[in-house]
């Protein structure tokens, strides 16, 4: 076999392979022979069709094959014997696959970066220091009891905080416009779900009320035609509506998994839920810090643009099925969801995937049973039958190893902050939560 390599471009490759004809030949004749003994054809005994038959109704066909075959093979033998790291799937261009003549084809692909691992012992840290108190264990309760209460209908006037029946009818210039008319609209004042000075302007109506407010659309506003517009909007109050929290009762408490015990129990279930989230948001901000390290410190390290392309598939079709999409075969993804809104993350964690892996290397890490067995634990606490969930990730080689590299990659972050400078930082419950929240565009 003859192979030639050369660089096109940075990582790119491209292979000339050429594989001789008697091995392509020779596999068509063995498969032809071995395709003789079962084929029935009319005027041939069983196994006994002539092999110059055999070659004209089938031999196409099987050298298709064979050559698919012999090129996947082929290819596999010479990246192991050039010693190259492919990154995805080679573009395959055929030069020659006549028969009787050597198959001949180029590869382009791109390969792995040989990287070299930069100091990042200077890392500085900040570490929320927080703990949960009984006024966040309150403040988490009242939010339960909000998702489980009921608006009902009050006489008086509403208040930010209340939802609102409204009939609305817009105007511009005197003229009304597409999509300023709503009737039996329902609104909770406060939400900012509608432009700036609308939810304001209904604060303070009574059912059966009738005003006019004056707004401006902001210049951002989705509508083109209506950015930086004033316009007025006649206003009818159909009912004001309270939220009526739910009542600390054992529907409730069983609502959230708690059967017995009553509120001294639940409240120290939510307590201890929201104490493992506020250590795994700690865990979480250290590790963001320490994952913005080892970026900036290889900023000019070159990722294989086919791992990028691969990586905004598979985040396109995340965000696509977290909406609720179901893409039809002939939708194209691309155009709703383009390249744009992910390059930059989906660079990001190319690089990161490149310098973990290279780093567990370096520094011969192996996942800790322990800490897996922890993990697992820790996720299997939140279900009702710990057991049967600590079973099911142990019985399910995928979901273990997703365990085992999440694992991984905490080890490879215990490592680094060996060397790193960590400053505490007071803080509470809520701001060490967001802090862990990845920052918005």
């Amino acid at each position: 076999m003859r192979v030639s390599i050369e660089t096109t471009s940075g990582l790119e490759r491209r292979l000339t392979i050429g594989v001789p004809a008697e091995r392509v030949d020779g596999a068509v004749e063995q498969r032809l022979r071995e395709a003789s003994r079962n084929v029935r054809l009319p005027g041939f005994r069983p196994g006994k069709v002539p092999m110059k038959v055999m070659q004209q109704r089938f031999g196409g066909g099987i050298r298709q094959e064979v050559i698919g075959e012999v090129i996947n093979q082929s290819f596999q033998e010479a990246v192991v014997t050039e010693k190259l790291r492919p990154a995805g799937q080679p573009r395959i261009e055929p030069r020659a696959l006549e028969a009787g003549r050597d198959v001949e084809y180029t590869a382009t692909f791109e390969i792995f970066p040989t990287l070299e691992i930069n100091d990042i012992t200077d890392l500085k840290i900040e570490r929320p220091v927080a703990e949960v108190n009984s006024a966040d264990v309150d403040d988490i309760i009242e939010i339960f009891r909000k998702q489980r209460g009921e608006l009902k209908d009050v006489e008086r006037a509403a208040e930010t905080g209340d939802t609102v029946v409204i009939d609305f009818a817009g105007t511009r210039d005197g003229e009304a416009f597409d999509g300023g008319t709503g009737e039996d609209h329902s609104l909770e004042l406060g939400s900012g779900k509608m432009i700036p000075g609308f939810e304001d302007g209904i604060v303070g109506m009574s059912a059966g009320d009738q005003k006019s407010i004056d707004v401006t659309f902001p210049e951002d506003y989705s509508s083109e035609e209506l950015q930086g517009v004033d316009a007025s909007f006649a206003i009818t109050c159909k009912s004001v509506k309270a939220l009526e929290l739910a009542p600390l009762d054992e529907e409730l408490f069983a609502s959230y998994g708690v059967e017995e015990g009553g509120e001294p129990v639940f409240r120290d279930e939510v307590q201890k839920n929201m104490e493992r989230e506020l250590r795994n948001a700690v865990q979480t901000h250290i590790k963001n810090q320490v994952m913005d390290g080892v970026v900036a410190a290889h900023e000019d390290i070159e990722i294989p643009s086919s791992l990028v392309a691969q990586e905004i598939d598979g985040m396109r079709g995340q965000m696509f099925q977290q909406f609720g999409g179901q893409a039809a075969p002939e939708m194209d993804l691309k155009s709703i969801l383009p390249d744009e809104m992910f390059k930059e993350q989906a660079e990001r964690r190319v690089k990161l995937g490149l310098l973990l892996g290279e780093m567990i290397t370096k520094f011969e890490l192996r996942a800790d049973p322990a800490k897996v067995k922890e993990a697992i634990e820790d996720i299997a606490s939140t279900y009702q039958e710990p057991e049967e969930v600590i079973n099911w990730y142990y019985s399910e080689n995928e979901q273990l190893a997703q365990v085992e590299s999440r694992v991984l990659e905490d080890q490879v972050v215990d490592k680094l902050l060996e060397g790193a400078q960590i400053e505490d930082q007071e803080s509470t419950y809520q701001d060490a939560l967001a802090a862990a929240r990845p920052a918005q565009a």
